[in-house]
Parts: structure tokens; sequence; C-alpha cells
């Protein structure tokens, strides 16, 4: 997944013209899992998955609907949604919903959390990376490029992120499964959206929304590039005009870029290492969320919890560079917070700025939200 660069577009965009439709349905589920002695879900370490005891068949429809022939497992109970094909795991996920929504399973695994033993911002970030790129080529459009499609490959395209929001109600533990939808839309008449629903796969809460902007880099001339026609035929008929972050709770708002003046702590000396590059010859984007977090002050690192994360790409990064993490407090409205609200104000908001070291050229504008770790539900 790559990062925008910041030079010439040609064309009318008009990347925030995402479609302001309902929010996606939730429902109910229904799995069966094991209580540790303290109460807390955990889950075998041989049979993953709320469908212990399931086997698996190989077939081409359940409950009258085409899987298109991949390994599944039987669904206890019924589904969360009588539009939903879902009827378990499968290991390398499946397009659900009409073939409209990718789906995949996912556990988290001991590399993947953090200090206190729940997954990272990281680690939401990659599987949302994962998902989006499995999504393509499960459709049957994957070209040879990192989520390109065949049109896109044929002319030299790649995909670059504009922008992208999280927002994070709360993060799972060691050994827990969490289940990520993905699914398309326009952005306007050259730009793409790509939103994202993460649920913890046994309760069917809802713990991670995230949407994003994509537009189209020419990968030898770094130059962005109109949506072709006979690209936008290969996309079009997998749009779903569906939001996973309402209008109401989505960042909009331009972020204001750091200066030596007006940050507060700065990092210097960041160097991308080889292992940071994705196929495309740059940093990869999920990278970028470990240089914002080195000069946040460790004291909200150890107290607090990130709900909400604001990235806007300005420009690609290369091993050659090296960049400086600056970040300045912009909000702090500890006592205001209704713990009841999923909604309720931060505690704690700050304004990042990545940067080439060398010319202080702008790499990545960003705004976290934190909350108290005692205030987490």
């Amino acid at each position: 997944m790559a990062s925008i660069s910041n030079i010439g577009l040609h064309g009318n965009w008009n990347l925030s013209n995402a479609k302001k439709e309902n929010v996606i349905y939730t429902g109910n589920l229904r799995f069966n899992y094991f209580h540790h002695h303290n109460n807390k879900r955990r889950f075998s370490p041989v049979i993953t998955g709320c469908n212990h005891g399931s086997t698996y068949n190989k077939v081409d429809t359940i409950n009258g609907t085409k899987v298109n022939g991949l390994q599944v497992a039987e669904a206890p109970g019924k589904l969360r949604n009588e539009n939903t094909t879902d009827v378990g795991l499968v290991t390398n996920g499946k397009l659900v919903e009409g073939r409209f929504v990718f789906r995949q399973i996912f556990v988290i695994r001991s590399y993947e959390i953090g200090p206190d033993r729940t997954l990272t911002m990281e680690t939401l970030m990659n599987f949302l990376q994962e998902t989006a790129l499995n999504h393509v080529t499960s459709s049957g459009i994957g070209g040879d490029g990192f989520g390109a499609t065949r049109e896109m490959s044929l002319r030299k395209l790649i995909w670059v992120v504009t922008r992208i929001q999280v927002q994070v109600q709360r993060y799972n533990k060691w050994g827990e499964e969490i289940e990520v939808d993905t699914w398309v839309d326009a952005a306007g008449n050259n730009g793409m959206r790509r939103d994202w629903i993460i649920r913890d796969r046994c309760t069917g809460e809802i713990i991670t929304k995230a949407t994003s902007t994509w537009v189209i880099m020419n990968r030898e001339t770094r130059r962005l590039s109109k949506i072709p026609e006979e690209v936008k035929r290969e996309l079009s008929p997998f749009y779903i005009h569906r939001i996973a972050v309402a209008s109401e709770e989505r960042d909009c708002e331009k972020i204001d870029k750091l200066t030596d003046e007006t940050a507060e702590t700065t990092r210097s000396g960041l160097a991308p290492r080889w292992n940071d590059m994705d196929v495309n010859q740059h940093v990869n984007n999920v990278k970028y969320i470990g240089w914002i977090l080195e000069s946040v002050p460790m004291k909200v690192l150890e107290d607090y919890k990130m709900k909400s994360l604001t990235l806007e790409y300005r420009r690609e990064c290369t091993q050659s560079n090296t960049l400086e993490s600056m970040t300045c407090p912009t909000e702090r409205v500890i006592g205001e917070s209704d713990n009841n609200s999923s909604n309720r104000k931060p505690d704690l908001q700050y304004t990042h700025l990545l940067r080439l070291q060398d010319d202080k050229k702008e790499v990545v504008r960003a705004r976290s939200e934190w909350h108290l770790k005692q205030n987490q539900q």
C-alpha cells in the first residue's frame, strides 16, 4: 500500500464526495466459545474460531448462495444478516453479501500485541491493508501489482492512499479472534473510497471502523493519473453505497501543519530500514505510525490508549530518506468525558507531522485522540 506523492495532479478531483448512506447493519452473532477461569474468553490453540467441532467440506453453495468453491465450515445457528453468506472460518477469507464485501478472520498473535497485551494500532492497520489486498485478489480482477487490477498493471498504475481515518472502540487481546469486512465505493470522479468494519468474532461487537480515500499513480513517472475508463469498468461492479464511519463522526477537518515553533516534541534521525519497504520500493504506509509515536510523550503511551487516528499522506518516502517526527497537543478535556458514550470527547488530542529531515518537506500529517486506560469500556 503506497502513500501519495506531492506532485502535480491533472483533472477535476473531488476526494471528499463519498456517498452518505446508512451505516452498516450489525445485528447479532451466535458462536460457541470457551470461558477461562477468570471469565475471559479464550480459544483452543488447536481448533480456532468459535465453530468448535465443525468439519470442513468443499462446497459450491451454502444456504443456496454460491461461495466460490472455497473450503468452508458450517456455522451454528442463524447468521447475523439474511443477506450474509458467512458460514464460518475461511482460511483466506471470502466474498460475502452478493460478492460486494470481503471478509477475513484473524487471531491476535503474541507478536501483534503491545505492553498491555492488546493489539496495537500498527497491527490494526496491517489487518486493514491485508484485507484490502486480498479483496482485490479474491474478486478475480487482480493484476501483478500490489493491489492493482489487471488493467492497472497493463498501464503501470498503482494505488496510493491520500487519507485514512481509524476509530477504535476497544483493542482485542492476545488469543482472541476478530472478523474484518471491507468494501469499496467511488469517491468523486477519480478516486476510490475503501471502508472497513472490524468485529469481535464471538460477540459481534463492532470494535473498529475505518474509512480511506485512494487515487492512482503511474509507478514509473510517479505522477498521479485519472482513473482510466477500463479500470472503472473493472471496479464499478464491486462498488457498494455503504459507509463505515457516519458522516457526523468523520474527521474531515484540515490537519494543521506543525513547525519548529509550534511542535512541543521532536524526534530526529528516523531512518527507514530495508524491511520497511513495500513492493513498490517506498515505505509501507503502516510504518509511519511507529515513527509518529516516537515523538509522543512516554507518559501518554503508558497511561492512555489511542482511540482515533487520522493520517493525511502528502509524499512518498524511500530508504534513502531520514525523517523527523513532531508532535503537539491540541486539546485536553479530561473531566468532560461521558464514560457511557462511545462517542465521548477525547481526554487528549495531538497533532503530528512526519517530514524529511534534510529539506523539511512534509510526508504525513496526522491527528490522534486518546482516552485514559481506566476509562476504557
